[in-house]
């Protein structure tokens, strides 16, 4: 399966911070991205739902052939993973308890902070993936709900995000966090203002790039790596929406790579 592509999968954009990164770290990787847009938000939704809509979706990816599959949504990580590790014969690979590994990595005082949605501050995702961690490990959670707003508006920096970073990075400034984890795959793109308010002295952790290198890991330890002797990888970009509104925003978080986005079909029989 080495010449296989991988297989990303979110409910909308975020996860192509993920994809990003995975072309960042595995270059001679071919990508197929999957967004569930015509069915996002997923966070508000009941869990049951959540995973009926995210399994559909990893089975069309596994129908494409691919050798691998990450689910860069934290909704859907948390509502079906350990179903999803059971129903494929591929590596499943999520974006929550790589980003813990690493926070836990890079603290001095295991004094931790993680910021999210809402939906994954209130689902306890991280908090409960950090259950196996030394008793002296303080994990402090603040749901940023604006963040997501800004990032889709294409506004990572100004005067009104660093306000509203401020304003969500004050409790955690005075839990005197040393590592804080970026627990929604829209926030890598706010890297420059959230360093600005916090400063040097707070490791920031970003959900995608742990991710990204989980995958790397799980790949070489297989042997399962593409060959650098073989042609340019082909990237392939899916949404269950309207492929015209996803291509502006998509080649935003990830770049020129998102020539073509293609038309997925989802939960119809038949198709």
């Amino acid at each position: 399966m080495t010449d296989n592509p991988i297989g990303i999968f979110d409910s909308g954009f975020g996860g192509l911070t993920v994809a990003r990164e995975v072309l960042d770290q595995l270059p001679h990787e071919a990508v197929l991205y999957m967004g569930d847009t015509a069915r996002a938000p997923y966070g508000p939704r009941p869990i049951a739902e959540v995973r009926q809509y995210a399994l559909e979706c990893l089975d069309r990816l596994v129908e494409h052939g691919v050798k691998a599959l990450v689910i860069a949504c934290n909704s859907a990580s948390a509502a079906m993973l350990a179903d999803a590790r059971e129903r494929y014969d591929v590596p499943v690979i999520e974006v929550i308890r790589p980003a813990v590994r690493r926070a836990m990595a890079v603290t001095h005082t295991g004094r931790v902070g993680v910021i999210s949605t809402v939906a994954t501050h209130q689902s306890r995702a991280y908090i409960d993936a950090f259950a196996a961690a030394p008793p002296y490990v303080q994990v402090f959670s603040q749901p940023c709900p604006r963040f997501v707003e800004f990032v889709e508006a294409g506004i990572t920096s100004g005067p009104e995000v660093i306000a509203a970073a401020r304003e969500y990075l004050a409790p955690l400034q005075d839990a005197d966090i040393d590592a804080l984890i970026l627990g929604c795959t829209h926030y890598p793109l706010l890297t420059q203002a959230l360093s600005y308010v916090l400063g040097d002295q707070v490791n920031l952790v970003s959900s995608a790039a742990a991710t990204a290198a989980e995958l790397f890991r799980v790949l070489t330890d297989a042997d399962d790596l593409r060959s650098m002797d073989l042609p340019a990888p082909t990237h392939q970009f899916l949404t269950t929406g309207d492929p015209h509104g996803f291509t502006p925003l998509a080649r935003r978080f990830l770049g020129p790579e998102v020539e073509h986005v293609g038309r997925a079909y989802v939960g119809r029989p038949g198709e």
